[in-house]
């Protein structure tokens, strides 16, 4: 039995060296296994070559083609320089960023602040120092209210102020956007509010006949309250008179001489005394 044993234990590590010998000369003769990777497609995207503000006509020198894997490309990419060129952006953009068609305006639009306005909408500036414009936190894309303050006109006898617009969009902020090629911004003490046209007549009066002042509010809440406004007698508690501890007859009574005659006489006491 132990003769058989050593016999296939034998016969089993012959077989595993011949294996061994024949894998290693397949190896030999055929030389290293060289892996080759295969790169995926590249494909040409134009980006920003330098941060760019909205408004922005693009030249030349604000792009450049950057290789991106042709399966990852974003949508509404620019393959060529031309596609770009001569068109105004409608949001800002940072470097290396890809030009995306909705960032930018048709070529017929050009640049400056007219591609920013929606249909429908109007862009209206105001005239604002550090406390009107909430001290420069006013950024474009924040939100504000338009409170005016009247007084010294017909039919208000008293100072009287009151939020006239809310929930107004701010484009621009200490900035105007001129339409041409550089594309600088030209700084002016002016904010630029988006605009209804019914909007634009109630700010134009307000800021005609009275004083108006900004509110910020927050980007995410979008309610809008009605408010009576607010007068200078408004501003001040009214005192009142608490009489507790006794009760407050009805009516009083009044000493009443004439000549030498007195007389006693019953008062109904006026009501709220």
């Amino acid at each position: 039995m132990r003769t058989r044993v050593g016999i296939v234990f034998l016969l089993a590590l012959v077989a595993a060296a011949v294996a061994a010998y024949l894998a290693l000369t397949v190896v030999r003769d055929r030389g290293p296994v060289v892996v080759q990777a295969t790169e995926a497609p590249a494909a040409h995207v134009v980006v920003a070559a330098r941060d760019m503000d909205v408004g922005h006509t693009l030249t030349a020198e604000d792009i450049r083609l950057a290789e991106w894997p042709s399966a990852m490309v974003p949508e509404g990419y620019s393959s060529t320089p031309a596609e770009v060129v001569g068109r105004g952006l409608l949001t800002p953009v940072k470097l290396n960023e890809p030009l995306l068609s909705g960032k930018m305006a048709i070529k017929e639009a050009g640049g400056g602040l007219p591609i920013m306005i929606p249909e429908g909408k109007r862009a209206m500036s105001v005239k604002v120092d550090q406390v009107i414009g909430v001290a420069g936190f006013t950024l474009p894309g924040t939100r504000v209210d338009v409170l005016v303050t009247l007084d010294g006109i017909e039919g208000i006898s008293e100072p009287v102020t009151q939020i006239v617009l809310q929930n107004i969009e701010v484009l621009t902020a200490g900035q105007a956007i001129e339409r041409d090629t550089d594309g600088e911004p030209v700084t002016v003490p002016v904010v630029t509010l988006l605009v209804e046209p019914a909007q634009a007549e109630k700010l134009t009066l307000a800021t005609s006949k009275g004083r108006i002042q900004l509110a910020l509010r927050n980007t995410l809440d979008l309610d809008t309250v009605d408010t009576p406004g607010v007068r200078p007698r408004g501003l001040l508690r009214q005192k009142q008179v608490v009489v507790s501890g006794r009760s407050v007859p009805a009516s009083i009574s009044v000493e009443v001489y004439r000549g030498p005659e007195r007389d006693v006489e019953s008062v109904k006491r006026p009501e709220g005394s």
